[in-house]
């Protein structure tokens, strides 16, 4: 079966080039020519699925550009401060992959700061992000990730601590974060004037607030608010970006300096050839066939199994994908169903084998959503959480223990 054929923009001296919809995106000292970043995803974005996301941006560039930002995994900063096996595997990058981007959780400011000091000091990074973002009850119900920027002055401190840290080394350092835990505290303008003040080099908003989690819909209006109050550095949409043209939208509606893709890539990582392009002022979109589909998911095992160095463990691995990658098309729950038991390279090739490659792309049943979207909830959040917006000392308590309980991919 054929590998997935991406469409290049033009880049000639003899054409004209389509004019650009954006200017190259600046974080820090890296120049980003398709203002694009891969959203960390716990269990997802691996030295794997970064590989493929990036070769596909890469080839939906110009000859002459670069590849978009692909950033990891959420890891913990205590357990890369006392390096752990498991973070730091997740650590790890391609060769060939630049900038190097690592997103870090952490809610004690001196134990970010060390990890970012690591991470800088030891040349694993090129980008940090903190995550202010994730809404997982194991993480909010110790004051992080959704919840910490509530508390003002922690924040400030969290952000002010890896920036002091990786700024010797010229290492940017970023801020990924929603627009509230609920809709009655709502924290995304004074977290981004925060973050703005303290140094960072870019923020990004999903427009959900935590307690949405990922369902119903992103409110693209509170990045467009969020533009117009911080305006020295990029700020970066994201939420329900399902399409190029999502994205497109996006950016025209609420100005914002470039897009955070999650979801709208899972099983699809030739989304970033069709982002690429569209940024470009290119309308190429790639529709694989059947037999491309299949030919990018054994890919997709194949890394998994180099990344895991366990042929078992990378194809375990690759069955939580079957679904986003068959989405659409008509092969069968019976086929799907033994995909999903698949534990070794040689039982994959043999199913993929069985399809009929030349099936077309099914078009609108293969778009929009992908991923759970759940349901809204009641955000877990430490004793007394909102009653100020200053720690107590049982508060204090609970965010020094946070990342003793909450582990790497959370």
């Amino acid at each position: 079966m054929s590998a997935i054929t991406t469409p290049r923009p033009t880049a000639s001296s003899d054409v004209t080039a389509p004019e650009r919809l954006l200017p190259p995106l600046q974080i820090g000292r890296h120049t980003i020519d398709s203002p694009v970043v891969l959203a960390p995803m716990a269990g997802i974005t691996n030295r794997a699925f970064r590989r493929l996301c990036r070769q596909a941006g890469a080839a939906g560039q110009p000859a002459s550009g670069a590849t978009s930002l692909y950033v990891s995994e959420m890891i913990t900063s205590r357990a890369l401060v006392e390096r752990t096996p498991v973070s730091m595997k997740l650590i790890e990058h391609d060769p060939e992959e630049t900038p190097r981007s690592i997103q870090l959780y952490g809610v004690d400011p001196a134990t970010v700061g060390r990890a970012v000091d690591m991470l800088v000091s030891e040349d694993r990074a090129d980008h940090i992000d903190l995550n202010f973002g994730c809404p997982v009850p194991k993480v909010t119900r110790k004051g992080g990730g959704a919840a910490l920027p509530w508390k003002t002055e922690l924040f400030r401190g969290v952000v002010s601590a890896a920036v002091r840290a990786a700024t010797p080394y010229d290492v940017p350092v970023t801020v990924k974060m929603r627009v509230g835990i609920d809709s009655d505290h709502i924290t995304f303008l004074a977290a981004g004037r925060i973050a703005e003040g303290e140094g960072a080099a870019a923020v990004a908003l999903h427009a959900r607030t935590a307690s949405q989690a990922y369902s119903g819909q992103a409110d693209w209006s509170r990045i467009r608010e969020l533009k117009q109050s911080v305006t020295s550095i990029p700020v970066l949409g994201n939420g329900d970006i399902w399409s190029a043209e999502d994205a497109v939208r996006m950016v025209a509606e609420t100005g914002c300096d470039g897009v955070v893709v999650g979801r709208g890539c899972l099983g699809r990582p030739w989304l970033f050839a069709d982002l690429a392009a569209a940024f470009a002022g290119s309308d190429l979109r790639v529709t694989p066939t059947l037999g491309e589909v299949a030919t990018t998911l054994r890919q997709h095992a194949e890394y998994l199994v180099e990344f895991h160095q366990d042929e078992g463990k990378g194809c375990r691995d690759i069955r939580k994908h079957i679904a986003w990658y068959f989405k659409g098309f008509p092969v069968g729950g019976a086929f799907r169903n033994k995909l999903a038991l698949v534990d070794s390279l040689a039982a994959l090739d043999d199913l993929i084998d069985g399809l009929d490659p030349s099936m077309p792309w099914p078009g609108d049943a293969a778009e929009g959503q992908r991923g759970r979207a759940g349901s809204s909830r009641v955000v877990a959040l430490p004793d007394g959480w909102l009653r100020s917006q200053e720690l107590d000392e049982t508060q204090r308590a609970a965010v020094a223990r946070a990342e003793d309980t909450v582990s790497d991919g959370g």
